[in-house]
């Protein structure tokens, strides 16, 4: 029974660890659900957590390249608060006089300065790690420090809100949501394109001599990928909205409100941008020559300088996208709250490392995914809001995220003696 189902997942093509960290999550869903009455399961829960996975997850895609190449970013969280409050102070404090209070503008200028300025921050960094040669850790680690001050110095400690009202859609919510109809036109398109990309893949590489999964496989590689979407999207269109935000929606679309109406949120914003970063950073990954000086530098830092890349302005490049995801991160996470205060990305950091490591990155260098990284973050949240909804404390809650980290790594660091990665 266990030599078939090597075999079938041989045939497949699958990784055994995707499939572990599926497996997992699975576990994680089904042990929460019961111990809350299927409460957990409810499509509430899910668009909740999907939400509150995004910013996370996004920042978790850039770690992978940060780490894959033997770097650490201990500043993430705290870079984070400071874009967030720096962009809310420009929405509150700034814009307003400049161009007008509600101006179409001011959500587009916020999200265009929160982005260049995570980039450039994250530039200076890898400036620093790269031709300073001052260690990645320490760095980061003064990051930390820096912006978490200078976040309090950008307002004072004061609580910039409230943020422009387009701006806050890019948050989630009600509001922020592709509503019932366009969540399906964007899952069927989803689903076609996954579809689309697997067949040119399988043709690229018949074009150029490679082995290829039989055409079952293929087919049922791309039945699970394109129903996953459909499922996901049918979730998302069965969370019913509540009267209060229905009524706030129908009166600014000037419907009228009645009692038995029902919306359905859809798929949320924040959950599309991740969906965009994530396939953004998988092209990096796997199409570019950017993505293979990374790896090819993670594996073996020596001989990649040897080979003639410029191992130090690829750092620079690195840290200078890791600040832009940043900067993306924050928009979600500030429009989220509608609010931004000192305490935003308190322990960002660490949530992001542990997705990125829990999703297979190594940290020895060299090796990690996109996909896995995005898992990662899931599972940790997943983790996180299914002992909020048990009663667990937040002491407690910590602790089991540590310990699942540590057992995570762990258990990386035996897969890959046994098959030799």
């Amino acid at each position: 029974m266990q030599n078939q189902a090597k075999n079938l997942i041989n045939k497949l093509g699958l990784d055994p660890r995707l499939l572990g960290m599926i497996g997992a999550l699975v576990v994680i869903w089904i042990v929460f659900g019961v111990f809350t009455d299927g409460r957990f399961l409810s499509p509430r829960n899910f668009f909740n957590v999907s939400v509150q996975t995004a910013s996370v997850a996004v920042m978790a895609t850039g770690m992978v390249f940060v780490i894959v190449t033997r770097h650490i970013d201990l500043s993430v969280g705290s870079m984070l608060g400071f874009i967030g409050m720096a962009t809310a102070a420009l929405q509150v404090q700034f814009l307003p006089d400049v161009v007008g209070l509600g101006h179409w503008s001011i959500w587009i200028i916020a999200v265009i300065f929160a982005i260049t300025m995570g980039a450039v921050l994250g530039a200076f960094q890898g400036y620093i790690i790269g031709y300073l040669t001052v260690p990645a850790f320490i760095v980061t680690l003064g990051g930390f420090l820096v912006y978490r001050g200078a976040m309090w110095w950008v307002t004072k400690g004061q609580t910039q809100a409230p943020l422009d009202p387009t701006f806050r859609l890019l948050g989630g919510g009600a509001e922020g949501t592709l509503g019932e109809t366009m969540s399906w036109i964007f899952g069927i398109v989803a689903a076609l394109a996954a579809v689309g990309f697997m067949l040119l893949s399988r043709r690229n590489k018949a074009s150029h001599g490679f082995s290829v999964k039989p055409a079952w496989a293929e087919g049922t590689l791309m039945a699970i990928a394109a129903g996953g979407i459909l499922l996901f999207v049918s979730i998302m269109n069965s969370y019913p909205i509540p009267k209060g935000a229905m009524k706030r929606m129908t009166a600014a679309q000037g419907i009228e409100y009645t009692d038995g109406m029902v919306w359905n949120h859809g798929v949320a914003i924040p959950v599309v941008i991740l969906l965009a970063v994530a396939i953004v950073m998988t092209i990096i990954a796997r199409r570019t020559r950017f993505g293979r000086y990374i790896y090819a530098t993670g594996g073996n830092p020596e001989a990649a300088e040897l080979s003639g890349i410029n191992t130090r302005f690829l750092t620079v490049k690195i840290f200078a996208l890791m600040g832009a995801l940043t900067g993306i991160a924050s928009i979600i996470a500030s429009a989220r709250l509608n609010a931004v205060d000192v305490g935003l990305g308190t322990l960002d950091e660490l949530r992001v490392i542990a997705a990125a490591v829990i999703g297979g990155t190594a940290l020895s260098g060299g090796a990690g995914t996109i996909y896995g990284a995005v898992i990662g973050a899931l599972i940790m949240q997943s983790l996180q809001s299914g002992m909020a909804s048990v009663g667990v404390d937040a002491p407690l809650q910590n602790i089991v995220v540590g310990v699942v980290l540590v057992f995570a790594v762990w258990v990386d660091i035996v897969y890959r003696r046994r098959t030799g990665a």
